[in-house]
């Protein structure tokens, strides 16, 4: 908006959303407008997708704008006008304001489950009126309208009302766009009684006032099941404490990704804080490159054993060392809920090795176990090797497939047997817990009980 602060944008905004009603027209006015709909439905019913292309060609005639070639072929392969369209993709289509006009002609007709308008280049006029057409004719169930830096005020504000207003749209993306004040105040307004479940902002500036926005909104959202915040450089403490907040007062998170940020040691002190709150819900948790050590380890480590539906944690890309994975080991070996650990590039070598398969001797819950880019040589391999003989849960390790250099020429060739030996006994323990699943499906009398503690699904937790 040009002549006005940044403030003063916001201030407009607010005003303009606080001064939106809902209006009804008099009831012979709102029958007229139902036959009309009605009829409007019936006629859509009848249309073929040549009736389709054709609008939509005379709307751009109409409109002075060419055709989308793109929108053309994807409008050809519909294969019923009744049901949801699989995708309609405009991503990287230069779209102004009057090929998003034209491109009504389309909505009006066709719905569907996935709409992309990254890097489209949306001005405000267009991405306002496009945003309107979405919510007018329930366009889509997802929509991606990452990389449109230029959407402006009107484009945020429209953006705001469809989330708030749409009956059938449950994931967003909307990343690499920087969270003006305007933006975080749209966005964390329509939050507070979205249907919104997944909700992508990876890249998006979010250090700072528009994460303090957008967590206030947040702790009192019920529907938002998944939440991607990496690459927003958050920094150590004041950013981290949000989140501590956020995970402390939001009861509905399933998913909090905050892969490639600068969180630290000082950040996972305030992340665990939160956790504490949170024993149960939070299914995964992404803490990958985000310049944490082994010394941030001491606050996983207690906050672990009291997490009792974590399924997925990824430390991956961070400086642990070895003396992190001994810090985590009781905590690991206690933990009864987790299913997914990602350990790699970390700095493990083979004494950290030797700590995991400790720990996959006590822990015969995990299921995947992802150590690649780290230095483990022979040694390492063969303690993981003689751990996966006890361990009957993990069905995937993964490690790094090339042969690495050793003192002695013939620990090589050991390295390639045992790479053989883990991927054999991993493949084994699939093969077993596809039988197990099996036999608990199956008619007929019960299943003799396993020796070893039954393999957690991913919708179960540990008792």
């Amino acid at each position: 908006m040009t002549g006005h602060s940044e403030e003063e944008d916001t201030s407009l905004f607010m005003k303009q959303f606080e001064e939106k009603r809902v209006s009804f027209p008099p009831d012979e006015e709102m029958v007229s407008a139902f036959v009309e709909c009605r009829d409007e439905l019936q006629e859509a019913d009848s249309l073929t997708l040549t009736d389709i292309v054709l609008a939509y060609i005379q709307s751009c005639e109409k409109h002075t704008v060419q055709p989308n070639p793109k929108a053309l072929d994807q409008i050809k392969e519909i294969t019923c006008v009744t049901d949801r369209a699989r995708c309609l993709d405009l991503s990287g289509e230069r779209l102004d304001y009057c090929s998003c006009e034209s491109l009504e002609e389309i909505l009006k007709s066709v719905q569907f489950d996935f709409i992309s308008l990254r890097g489209a280049e949306l001005e405000e006029n267009g991405a306002s009126s496009l945003l309107d057409m979405f919510l007018y004719y329930e366009s889509a169930t997802h929509l991606d309208v990452s990389s449109n830096s230029g959407m402006g005020f009107s484009g945020w504000l429209s953006l705001s009302h469809l989330l708030k207003q749409s009956g059938c749209l449950w994931r967003l993306d909307a990343c690499n766009m920087p969270m003006v004040d305007y933006a975080a105040q749209a966005l964390s307004k329509a939050l507070l009684t979205s249907r919104l479940t997944v909700l992508h902002l990876e890249n998006s500036s979010l250090s700072g006032k528009p994460l303090f926005t957008l967590v206030g909104a947040l702790k009192r959202n019920g529907a938002l099941q998944e939440l991607y915040l990496g690459e927003n450089s958050f920094n150590g403490y004041q950013d981290s404490m949000q989140l501590g907040d956020l995970l402390k007062y939001n009861g509905t998170l399933k998913t909090l990704d905050l892969s490639n940020n600068s969180i630290s040691d000082l950040g996972l002190e305030e992340i665990c804080d939160g956790l504490r709150f949170r024993k149960t819900g939070l299914r995964t948790l992404t803490l990958s490159n985000n310049q944490i050590t082994h010394l941030g380890m001491s606050h996983l480590q207690n906050v672990l054993p009291c997490l009792k539906t974590l399924e997925t944690l990824n430390l991956g890309k961070n400086s642990l060392e070895n003396r992190g994975i001994h810090m985590l080991k009781e905590s690991l070996m206690i933990n009864r809920s987790l299913l997914q650990l990602g350990l790699a590039s970390t700095g493990i070598t083979c004494e950290g090795a030797v700590t995991l398969a400790e720990i996959l001797a006590e822990n015969l819950q995990i299921q995947r176990l992802d150590i690649r880019h780290n230095q483990v040589l022979a040694g390492g391999l063969m303690a993981l090797s003689l751990a996966l003989k006890i361990n009957h849960s993990l069905i995937i390790l993964d490690l790094d497939q090339h042969l690495k250099e050793e003192k002695e020429e013939f620990l090589i060739d050991t390295q390639k047997m045992l790479l053989s030996r883990i991927s054999d006994l991993c493949s084994s323990n699939a093969m077993g817990a596809k039988d197990t699943a099996l036999r608990a499906t199956a008619p007929g009398p019960p299943a003799r009980p396993p020796l070893l503690s039954p393999i957690l699904l991913p919708t179960q937790t540990a008792d």
